[in-house]
């Protein structure tokens, strides 16, 4: 059994399928222009569009913008926002909400990088950080301390690709819609700089150094219920230590959106941490600056 929602020229299905899986989630099936009488299914797989072609970030996003009607919007922020509480893994659906509620946090953040030298740089060139872009294996080689090892630490370590990142889809302005791009590829480089791990007590406290800096409702919302599913022994790390690092990290450091990380690849990360005024908390000193191995077993001591 299937819902269908229709509004001007979009139809939206609500069901048991899912955008990208088989759970609950709000799938949009089409969307109509006046001059085709045929419709395109949008389909959330826009590493495939992108890696077809090596186009401009404005090419790209053309070819994956999905423009929205306001009641659309509502419906899928509403619909994205639950089931984005009710499962905080399913990453598509936390990526719509944060694109359907955005525009407003977006702006701030565009106006921050526009009046920051290296912002407006970033804004200017519009970088993109994937596999195409970066060559993985010259940050393994850089030297130990460097912000382009502990990135590559950070991949190694974690198992992940900088291509994980969803093509932007919600954002009717591309210059805003670079932005939530760029934040969400940077997202991973925020750890690295920051020194936290990839468990849901490092997760937590990189959405409140986010939610301060960017004010997106998507970071604020992640910040503020995410504790809610620490364990026992994180959430006594959490209030006690965790918490007001992150707030006052969150406060006192330089917008991390400023930073033109591929221009820094070989510049040592503590005097990148220096320069943003980010004093690191001493649980998570040297997390991803060391050796690998290191790494992958103080991972293991500190999982839980």
């Amino acid at each position: 059994m299937a819902l269908y929602i229709s509004y001007g020229t979009g139809i939206f299905r609500i069901s048991n399928r899912g955008l990208w899986d088989s759970r609950q989630s709000f799938h949009f099936v089409s969307q109509f222009h006046q001059n085709n009488a045929q419709h395109t299914v949008i389909q959330n797989n826009p590493s495939s569009k992108e890696n077809r072609s090596s186009d401009s970030f404005d090419n790209v996003y053309a070819a994956n913008h999905v423009p929205l009607s306001f009641v659309q919007r509502v419906l899928l922020s509403m619909g994205s926002a639950g089931i984005s509480l009710s499962n905080p893994s399913r990453g598509d659906m936390i990526a719509t909400l944060g694109e359907t509620t955005g525009p407003c946090a977006l702006q701030s953040m565009l106006q921050s990088m526009e009046n920051d030298k290296e912002g407006r740089s970033i804004l200017s060139e519009r970088p993109r950080i994937n596999t195409k872009t970066l060559d993985l294996q010259k940050l393994h080689q850089m030297p130990d301390g460097s912000l382009g090892k502990a990135y590559s630490n950070f991949l190694a370590v974690n198992n992940v690709s900088p291509d994980t990142r969803a093509i932007v889809q919600f954002v009717d302005d591309v210059e805003l819609a670079y932005v939530m791009q760029r934040y969400r590829e940077v997202h991973d480089l925020f750890h690295t700089i920051l020194q936290m791990r990839t468990n849901m007590l490092g997760e937590v406290t990189v959405k409140w150094v986010e939610a301060i800096q960017t004010k997106l409702p998507m970071c604020v919302g992640g910040a503020v219920f995410g504790s809610i599913r620490l364990s026992k022994k994180q959430r006594q790390k959490y209030i006690t230590h965790y918490l007001p690092w992150a707030i006052k990290t969150g406060w006192d450091s330089k917008s991390l959106m400023n930073v033109y990380f591929e221009k820094r690849w070989d510049q040592p990360v503590a005097e990148l941490q220096k320069e943003l005024n980010i004093n690191v908390l001493e649980f998570e000193k040297d997390t991803y600056i060391l050796s690998e191995d290191t790494i992958r077993r103080s991972k293991s001591v500190n999982q839980n």
